[in-house]
């Protein structure tokens, strides 16, 4: 049998946004320990508060003050926190309609166990210590004694504060195990030998690579393998000026869509060994690749002339 293989990746990106006055006003109301929702034109009070009814699509703005306590109802126990979830220790997710509101806001209880949970019980915010503008202010709804009553009128509310907050950033990170398939495993272990191997389609005859399995047009299975390259063509290309991060590259750098000798599916990597202003399409490349290295560290100019637009035009 051959060797499965798999490699632990990570997708890691901070996600910039800025707010309008309603969400201003609701995440800064939070860091001041106060908890906004928006009231529709028939009267209903949603919180969290949205720009817009869900029902009628009118613009709402009418922002009212509702209680930090509410009624919980339903809810989902969470025996395994993941990282940077809102508690280290086993909790309770919870929808909490808080009194005043007719909607439900998401977050999490902090009980003993699921036996303590229950569809009706009564909750209240437990405020983090350190508040910066975001539902994170909320640290976690605690149980609470006191009993719902009759929720009073939601007190109107002009959404002014000092210091509002404008915008967030909140970080995205997606952890996962990626396998290949036949036909990428194989195009993996020809780079470890400084080869570059694609299959072509047993209908069209494209030669794809990275191989796929199967042709992207023709819908086959493709198993018939072709060593393609190394050299290839610039087909289009982008100039990098934003540094990734734990990327050990100085920008500006150019990206580029490498169309291989032999290819019919250009494959992309990053263009070295010339300035980044002197890149151009139909710029003919080689790999380079460094010592001990599984794939190639970037392509350079081979010094050929440039290929001419018609040679690599379908591949733009």
């Amino acid at each position: 049998m051959p060797e499965v293989l798999s490699a632990p990746l990570v997708v890691e990106f901070p996600f910039t946004r800025s707010l309008g006055p309603v969400q201003s006003a609701f995440l800064t109301g939070l860091r001041e320990r106060t908890v906004l929702g928006v009231r529709t034109g028939d009267g209903r009070v949603l919180v969290p508060p949205v720009e817009y009814d869900p029902v009628t699509a009118e613009e709402i703005h009418d922002l009212v003050e509702v209680a930090a306590a509410g009624t919980v109802t339903t809810w989902a126990w969470n025996p395994r926190p993941r990282r940077d979830q809102p508690l280290d220790t086993p909790f309770a997710w919870v929808l909490v309609r808080l009194d005043g509101a007719d909607t439900a806001l998401l977050h999490v209880l902090d009980a003993p166990g699921p036996e303590a949970v229950r569809t009706g019980m009564r909750v209240r915010v437990r405020w983090a210590a350190t508040r910066t503008g975001a539902i994170t202010d909320i640290a976690c709804f605690e149980p609470y004694a006191g009993e719902a009553g009759e929720p009073g009128e939601p007190v109107p509310h002009n959404g002014e504060f000092t210091e509002p907050v404008t915008g967030i950033v909140t970080p995205a990170r997606l952890d996962y195990t990626y396998s290949p398939g036949r036909a990428q495993s194989a195009y993996l272990e020809a780079l470890e030998s400084r080869r570059v191997v694609g299959e072509r389609c047993p209908s069209c005859r494209k030669v794809y690579v990275p191989p796929r399995g199967a042709c992207p047009t023709c819908g086959v299975a493709t198993d018939e393998r072709v060593e393609v390259g190394p050299r290839g063509t610039v087909t289009t290309y982008c100039v990098v000026n934003i540094k990734a991060k734990n990327l050990d590259i100085e920008v500006p750098y150019v990206y580029a869509h490498i169309a291989l000798d032999g290819a019919d599916l250009a494959l992309h990597a990053r263009i070295g060994g010339i300035p980044y202003d002197q890149v151009r399409m139909g710029l003919r490349v080689e790999p380079v690749w460094t010592e001990g290295s599984r794939h190639p560290d970037h392509y350079r100019p081979t010094g050929e002339p440039d290929a001419d637009y018609d040679a690599y035009k379908e591949l733009v």
